[in-house]
């Protein structure tokens, strides 16, 4: 595993990379880092390079300001691109990750071969989404564990919870790392992020969406709506799992994603 950043608006971006020829970028979601994904890394770095950037407020990565748009972390992703001088990719953006996959898809379309929306939605946010962000932003500035603690356990299916009391902690360590700037910014970011139907629309290379059916965050038809929208699509369904693939079922996901990199490649 190389570690490295690359300096973007005079700040640092964290990334590290894994395995040798075509690129994968991994994306992490709110709260997360490039740590999520060490159970899906060795499934991916066996055929492909693969990417695990910390994206701006989160992880090892700095802040860049008082509001984080999916468009200006997406030029972070890119400035991460360009260093390593990596002309086409497949992206995988969970949850946040894919609101920022989705905004590189609209700004840098010829990087990429194909993307993943790993737990994520084309949609913006509702009004009710709006002020729950509006009021998370509120208790985050006061005490940020009442707000982590419980979101965190919230992302994996109810059924999941007894079973997974190492990966709950492991991704409820890494939220604790992330400091209240990052959070307050991302969550800025989220509630102001445009609708990207038309990236899932338009789109002429594959595209894949893994959904949790007990999600607690995305009802299941929602996604399942926008998985029609894609021209060339490709769906996991993961049947008992919520939020948080990558932790709940991670061979599963893992392999999915390095078949869907294969087909994107193979074009």
């Amino acid at each position: 595993m190389n570690s490295n950043t690359v300096s973007f608006l005079k700040e640092n971006i964290h990334y590290y990379t894994q395995g040798k020829g075509r690129c994968i970028v991994l994306l992490h979601g709110f709260l997360g880092s490039s740590e999520i994904w060490k159970k899906i890394v060795p499934i991916l770095s066996k055929s492909y390079k693969v990417v695990c950037i910390d994206l701006p407020g989160h992880g090892k990565s700095d802040c860049l300001g008082y509001a984080h748009s999916m468009e200006l972390m997406a030029d972070a992703v890119f400035a991460v691109l360009k260093k390593l001088r990596i002309k086409k990719c497949v992206m995988v953006g969970h949850s946040m990750g894919g609101y920022v996959t989705l905004a590189f898809a609209k700004k840098y379309p010829e990087y990429l071969k194909g993307f993943c929306l790993f737990h994520s939605t084309a949609h913006p946010d509702s009004e009710e989404k709006k002020k729950d962000r509006n009021r998370a932003i509120k208790i985050v500035r006061n005490n940020p564990r009442l707000f982590i603690k419980p979101m965190i356990k919230n992302l994996f299916a109810k059924r999941n919870i007894k079973y997974l009391t190492d990966e709950i902690k492991f991704a409820t360590d890494i939220a604790l790392k992330t400091p209240v700037q990052g959070i307050i910014a991302a969550l800025i970011g989220m509630r102001d992020r445009p609708s990207y139907i038309s990236v899932l629309s338009d789109a002429n290379y594959p595209i894949m969406m893994i959904i949790g059916k007990q999600d607690n965050v995305l009802p299941y038809n929602v996604l399942l709506e926008q998985c029609e929208l894609i021209k060339e699509k490709h769906c996991l369904f993961l049947e008992y799992d919520g939020h948080f693939g990558m932790l709940e079922n991670p061979n599963a996901t893992g392999i999915a994603i390095r078949q869907f990199a294969r087909k994107c490649f193979n074009k």
